[in-house]
């Protein structure tokens, strides 16, 4: 299921699109993706944890250490999604040393065979993703691009040409992590690179610091739509896949008014 297209139609209806996270290995994560998929995410985000997840506040970090201590690997992971039976598109959020050491080819064929639709590779930067990206293009896994609030205007059309599947315009310099109010920089970068995408170019989501359903709302005005990532770990970590279904119930209500 192409991520992509998913979610551009999804768009052309007139919906705005919510992407949660969820940490892959943490005990009843399985369950939290079904939870997602059954209360609106238009996809699910599946965290591969890592020792050193540079990118991560400390509630994803915390999630993280909890699977690698409950024995996750990332072909468990994806051998468990291959069980997932939701009919929405999953993508995967794991580090550049996970890829490397699987090697390009292998890890996306692996990807491509678990039914994984797209990739994120945060800590890949544009001019070095090439070796990546041209093997996931290969097993038909898109990659999609991260822009940051400190990219010049020429770098975002060239973050724009190269993704697939979204561009996942970040919200602030910093980790994952909930905090008070919507970052001024969410608003103003996903402007920026909406100029640059156009009104039916690749959708832009908005992620890190989108930390409640009223901020989530707030974000949509602007961009396509939103990832989730802290907000919904922390309600896994206190209550489990019930109360990950409640928010993203509630996140799904507020971008639909």
């Amino acid at each position: 299921m192409s991520l992509e297209s998913s979610l551009r139609a999804k768009r052309a209806a007139g919906r705005k699109l919510l992407v949660p996270y969820v940490t892959g290995g943490l005990p009843g994560w399985d369950d939290a993706v079904r939870a997602c998929a059954a209360s609106g995410a238009d996809a699910v985000e599946i965290g591969l944890p890592f020792s050193d997840p540079v990118m991560d506040g400390p509630v994803i970090q915390e999630a993280s250490e909890r699977a690698l201590r409950a024995g996750a690997t990332y072909p468990s992971i994806l051998d468990s999604v291959r069980r997932l039976d939701v009919a929405i598109p999953l993508a995967v959020m794991t580090y550049y040393n996970t890829v490397h050491r699987a090697g390009h080819r292998r890890f996306a064929s692996e990807l491509a065979g678990a039914g994984i639709a797209a990739a994120i590779v945060p800590d890949l930067p544009l001019e070095e993703s090439a070796p990546w990206t041209e093997s996931a293009d290969w097993a038909g896994v898109e990659t999609v691009m991260l822009a940051a609030p400190t990219a010049p205007d020429e770098r975002l059309v060239r973050i724009v040409a190269r993704a697939r599947g979204f561009v996942y315009s970040v919200g602030l310099l910093g980790v994952t992590g909930e905090r008070d109010s919507l970052a001024s920089t969410a608003a103003t970068l996903a402007r920026r690179v909406k100029t640059v995408t156009g009104s039916d170019g690749i959708p832009v989501l908005i992620g890190v610091g989108v930390s409640n359903a009223a901020q989530a709302a707030e974000a949509c005005t602007v961009a396509d739509g939103v990832v989730q990532g802290a907000s919904v770990m922390r309600r896994m970590l206190d209550g489990g896949p019930d109360a990950v279904a409640a928010y993203v119930a509630e996140v799904r209500a507020a971008i639909a008014s």
